[in-house]
């Protein structure tokens, strides 16, 4: 009897029980760098998500659907989305889209935009499929693209630093076009964009957004287009959707996130919204893993978006008061950097701005031979020693280019006044302590 039992038990610890699909995705750099923050760091403008409270009228919503005027709102809702929830996103995407749209069919509810993409990449890649990503970009486009059989091929924004000595803006990152059109080919399935792109801020220009679609129509590409930072344009920018451009309605699946739209990245609600003929195949792939969403966020979601269209295009909306508040956050930690010479590149949306750590190089020991890149140790250095919690910008880019890459950190300033204060403060304590040394 006892012979028999560890005979079994070798015979099943022996066997692999990794599915090869996961080689190679195993380490995330979110897990090691939010474990470093949270045990080191005094301010954390790492990950991105505010520490100011979501609005009222959103809490509000929540207090509400908890009461007990609806039970019903404990229990499961229709799969695909709250019924309250797709109908106000159809209304509002056929205004932002100038097209009708059908809740029922044009859109679908997720667990967060996260969720989205993932459906995005198992629903429409296959082995072998191609799917272009623009570096930087943001981590998991990566790995859910090589978890679904498909390979990932890299066309880099290239930086081209302003002559008159000004700061450099997330506009002066560009495509090449030539570049750009070269990576197409008849093993090309998709491209995924972001605009407003974390982690540059970069907020893609109808120029560039038709250079994309021409080349998706030429090629019949798919496109993947992640919206998160949708309402965070600054500077009196513009979002242009790539959906809304000729031709592309049909072949892109616009992802959107209420997290970042209403200041509340743990309710984890997001959205895909696209042509039937795509989303039926994200249906597919929703209903065979987490089937169903939270229906009291869902719930609270949609009146949040209730109130949004009403009062679109209006000063007391929450969609133009918000980037006017981050605007100023973003112009407030601009300005620390660059006075302690961590020079900023100016971004255009999102929470996010990406600073050339040059200057404060010195600092921090170099470890030579080491394969990890020079800023991913500076950053972890810093929140050890100075505890303030950055990300390097390499985590953004794949393998071969990481290193091209290893003078800046990503922070996040979509944080209290007081958070910032706090990490100016330290950025200056900082640059008092070399200058005295």
């Amino acid at each position: 009897q006892t012979h028999f039992l560890s005979h079994s038990l070798q015979a099943k610890m022996s066997r692999p029980v990794q599915a090869r699909r996961l080689k190679g995705v195993e380490k995330n750099i979110w897990v090691e760098f939010v474990k470093l923050a949270a045990t080191y760091s005094k301010v954390n403008l790492g990950q991105g998500f505010p520490d100011f409270p979501a609005p009222d009228f959103l809490t509000e919503a929540l207090t509400r659907a908890l009461g007990r005027e609806n039970h019903m709102l404990h229990q499961y809702t229709r799969a695909f989305g709250h019924p309250p929830l797709v109908k106000v996103l159809a209304q509002l995407f056929e205004k932002l889209l100038g097209r009708e749209l059908d809740p029922m069919t044009n859109v679908m509810v997720t667990v967060g935009a996260y969720q989205a993409l993932f459906c995005c990449f198992q629903a429409l890649v296959d082995e072998g499929d191609e799917v272009i990503i623009i570096e930087p970009f943001f981590d998991c486009y990566e790995s859910m693209v090589k978890m679904a059989g498909g390979t990932p091929v890299f066309v880099p924004l290239r930086p081209n630093p302003p002559k008159d000595g000004k700061l450099m803006s997330s506009a002066d990152w560009q495509l090449d076009p030539a570049e750009l059109a070269s990576k197409f080919s008849e093993r090309t399935k998709a491209i995924v964009l972001n605009s407003p792109n974390n982690p540059l801020g970069k907020v893609f220009s109808r120029g560039e957004l038709g250079l994309i679609a021409e080349l998706c129509v030429k090629h019949d590409v798919l496109c993947i287009s992640d919206e998160v930072y949708e309402w965070l344009v600054y500077d009196g920018k513009q979002h242009i959707r790539i959906a809304s451009l000729q031709g592309m309605w049909d072949r892109t699946v616009v992802v959107g996130s209420a997290g970042k739209t209403f200041s509340a990245t743990g309710w984890k609600v997001g959205w895909a919204v696209g042509p039937d003929r795509l989303l039926q195949h994200l249906r597919t792939v929703h209903q065979n893993s987490v089937y169903h969403c939270a229906t009291i966020a869902q719930d609270a979601v949609a009146q949040g978006f209730q109130r949004e269209l009403m009062l679109y295009g209006k000063p007391e909306s929450y969609f133009v008061q918000l980037p006017k508040e981050l605007q100023q956050k973003r112009d407030w930690l601009v300005q620390s950097l660059d006075g302690v010479g961590m020079k900023p590149i100016i971004p255009e949306g999102t929470y996010f701005l990406v600073a050339d750590i040059s200057q404060f190089k010195s600092d921090v020991p170099d470890v030579p031979n080491s394969d990890e890149p020079y800023d991913s140790r500076f950053a972890k250095w810093m929140v050890k020693n100075k505890g303030l919690a950055a990300i390097p910008l390499s985590t953004f880019y794949s393998e071969a280019h990481k290193n091209n890459y290893t003078n800046f950190i990503r922070f996040c300033f979509a944080k209290e006044e007081a958070t910032l204060k706090a990490a100016s403060d330290i950025l200056q304590k900082w640059k008092q302590e070399k200058t005295s040394s």
